[in-house]
């Protein structure tokens, strides 16, 4: 495979495999993009991002402007003298000027089977969705939302107990293969963009933290899909009342468990909701602030027993 010249465009944890595929694929990487450091964590200490961290390590030049649509910005780009972009979780809008700019155009990695969950949160959508099945697709990008042409798509089982975690590991890895496999036909004159089907299409905007509340009155397996499709970030949750204060608890695992009762009433002593229909057992549980516990442990610090209303 010959070694192409790229700039790599991405933020989170995600991306940060494909940057490591493609430099051990032998391609040079000219300059990494990233989003700007941003105070982050319970101290709101300035915290660079993970391709960031991961670029510095390696030695790679980082820039990370806070619009692609400058000029300069532009220019700075297209000085680099491209074969290639490689866009993985970037969070920027890039303009015409710079999906232009190089040779082979710009390729992103995005986590599911487009046209299916375009958009901020495929991976958690689609298991809050119930779906069965995702995968990564390799696009040729446009100046739509997710919109431009498939070169290569590989799919990626949904296993019942994935949480969203599970799966975006798995996606991360599967994707950086896909890249390099894509790239590699792309330079060799093997591989043509195909047009997205107009049918099927679904979008997965960002997770809000109103969404993430768990509705009691749903039914079980419902909301199972949501528990795991925001674990462990950033955590389906509910409010309890505790000796007169209001608690907010992330559930971060839980499985179908036998019972009925009222709506968010706590019939068991080892944590057993009662939904509409069904219920579900508690099994792994964070209060703020706190590290993950198993339900066992968070009910010896506090106790939550049956006929309490969670809401």
């Amino acid at each position: 495979m010959p070694s192409l010249n790229l700039a790599f465009m991405g933020t989170p944890d995600f991306a940060v495999p494909v940057l490591d595929a493609l430099l051990g694929a032998g391609h040079t990487i000219a300059a990494v993009y990233t989003q700007r450091p941003r105070r982050a964590g319970r101290g709101k200490a300035i915290r660079k991002t993970p391709v960031h961290q991961r670029a510095e390590q390696l030695n790679i030049t980082v820039r990370t402007p806070g619009s692609l649509k400058d000029d300069r910005v532009q220019a700075e780009f297209a000085a680099l003298d491209l074969d290639a972009a490689v866009v993985a979780a970037y969070g920027l809008i890039l303009p015409l000027q710079i999906l232009g700019a190089p040779k082979l155009g710009c390729l992103n990695v995005h986590a599911s089977l487009l046209p299916r969950w375009r958009g901020a949160a495929p991976i958690q959508r689609a298991i809050m969705a119930g779906d069965t099945a995702t995968g990564v697709t390799i696009m040729q990008m446009d100046e739509g939302l997710d919109t431009g042409g498939i070169l290569l798509s590989r799919p990626v089982p949904i296993g019942i107990a994935d949480t969203a975690g599970d799966l975006h590991d798995r996606l991360a890895a599967e994707g950086a293969e896909a890249m390099v496999q894509a790239l590699e036909a792309l330079a060799a004159g093997g591989l043509a963009p195909k047009p997205q089907p107009q049918t099927g299409v679904t979008v997965a905007p960002k997770i809000t933290k109103y969404e993430a509340r768990l509705d009691w009155t749903r039914p079980a397996a419902e909301l199972q899909c949501q528990i795991r499709g925001l674990s462990p970030f950033p955590g389906a949750w509910f409010e309890v009342s505790v000796k007169g204060k209001t608690h907010r608890i992330k559930i971060l695992q839980a499985q179908n468990a036998l019972g009925r009762g009222k709506p968010g009433e706590v019939i068991s002593d080892d944590l057993v909701v009662a939904c509409n229909p069904g219920s579900l057992m508690l099994q792994t549980l964070q209060r703020a602030g706190g590290r993950p516990m198993s339900a066992e442990e968070f009910l010896r610090g506090m106790a939550i027993p049956p006929g309490a209303q969670l809401k």
